[in-house]
């Protein structure tokens, strides 16, 4: 059973996410702070988390930096109503997979969940990718980004990625064009 965890201090957010989650199959868990949030991370194996940026004590970015400083590398969908460049730049840095503006629909995560292929097996390819990054792999990552780049070429988190992986590779140039891209696709969703 899929099982993913929502982190959001609203609580009608925390609702929806959990009813669109259980229609995709998903078994859900909630916190409605960081702390919280990084106790159930820590204690459960998640195949996929939401988390909000704007949380009480913990910022969701810090969040998200101490779930990767524990090893934790469940794909992470970052949800905000204050998309900002840095806040980009840093998620993705920090590995998120994509993000999700609020307000948001049950039909936008739908398409969301589809689109990085996370109802169709426990590990996605955009989380494969991390997973090859995570293992300093950034020649394997490359390739794999090449084929879902091929195939979505509007998805964001692919351009975020590529930036990533062009960093592992040392290519800075390269790595600041995708993440520009990446911040393109952020301002429009």
């Amino acid at each position: 059973m899929k099982r993913a965890l929502i982190i959001d201090d609203t609580k009608n957010i925390r609702l929806l996410l959990t009813k669109c989650l259980e229609i995709e199959g998903y078994t859900v868990d909630t916190a409605s702070n960081g702390k919280e949030g990084l106790y159930l991370a820590a204690t459960g194996e998640y195949h996929l988390i939401f988390l909000d940026i704007k949380l009480p004590e913990i910022s969701g970015t810090e969040v998200l930096r101490q779930l990767r400083t524990k090893g934790i590398q469940s794909p992470v969908i970052i949800i905000t109503a204050y998309p900002t460049v840095k806040n980009a730049v840093d998620c993705t840095q920090l590995g998120a997979i994509t993000y999700l503006q609020k307000p948001f629909t049950m039909d936008r995560i739908h398409h969301v969940l589809h689109e990085l292929h996370l109802d169709d097996s426990p590990l996605s390819p955009l989380a494969e990718v991390q997973q090859q990054l995570d293992q300093q792999a950034p020649e394997k990552a490359l390739a794999l980004l090449r084929q879902a780049l091929s195939q979505e070429p509007e998805n964001g988190a692919i351009y975020g990625l590529l930036a990533k992986t062009y960093r592992q590779l040392g290519n800075l140039t390269l790595a600041e064009k995708f993440q520009k891209a990446a911040a393109l696709f952020l301002e429009e969703s």
